[in-house]
């Protein structure tokens, strides 16, 4: 039986250029679908995050006004799942050997560490080159930011992808105040960004990597991950 990673951030708080503090955490959709989907396939699904920090939930993706109407199915399935599992594994000490994917949810978590964070940076940079999928959906794709070289060089840049889209954190009421745009940012560092309609699915496959825009492309993301598994 094979096995999974999903790396989530450990960061429970989003610093504003005015300095103010805008609360973040997993988002339900993001983690839930994706573990289901493995699941549901015979995989086994393994969580890991920096220090091995357990992230809150976002409580944006409870509400049904903001996340739909199934938002409390993927958040009852989200919080049994990290609690049937368990510590997090700290993401310092994984060995990328162990998985056959790697899979980076959102929340904005993502645009406040795992950007920058170089053990994840190391472990997207063997994965990658032992051919291992790679998933990452709405903010995780900020994560994909950590794999540079020593002369500081992206791994990833020219590679097509999806990712939030700076309207849709327009959208959100997000967007002024932040530190930096995903999507635009992604662009600048040299991705082949593309985008679809505004929160609606839309994913992107690229060799082993499989982006999704938004929490509504979770699901498709990691089926699309399954089908390359299979």
């Amino acid at each position: 039986m094979s096995k999974v990673l999903i790396v989530m951030s450990a960061a429970s708080v989003w610093e504003r250029t005015d300095g103010s503090a805008y609360p973040t955490g997993y988002w339900a959709e993001e983690l839930a679908a994706p573990h289901e989907k493995f699941v549901e396939a015979g995989h086994t699904v393994d969580f890991a995050s920096p220090g091995g920090v357990l992230q809150p939930l976002d409580q944006h993706s409870a509400d049904p006004e903001i996340a739909g109407e199934d938002c409390a199915r993927y958040v009852a399935h989200a919080e049994k799942a990290l609690r049937e599992f368990g510590p997090l594994l700290k993401l310092e000490e994984v060995d990328i050997d162990d998985y056959v994917a790697v899979v980076l949810p959102g929340g904005h978590g993502p645009v406040v560490d795992l950007y920058r964070d170089t053990d994840l940076g190391r472990l997207l940079t063997a994965a990658n080159a032992s051919g291992k999928l790679i998933g990452a959906v709405c903010h995780g794709p900020a994560a994909l930011l950590s794999a540079v070289d020593e002369e500081g060089n992206w791994l990833f840049a020219g590679r097509k992808m999806a990712a939030f889209t700076d309207e849709e954190e327009q959208m959100f009421g997000t967007a002024e105040g932040a530190p930096w745009l995903l999507a635009a940012t992604l662009r600048e560092k040299g991705a082949d960004h593309s985008g679809g309609a505004a929160y609606q699915q839309y994913n992107v496959v690229d060799g082993n990597l499989f982006t999704g825009q938004n929490p509504a492309s979770s699901a498709r993301m990691a089926e699309d991950m399954i089908a390359a598994l299979d």
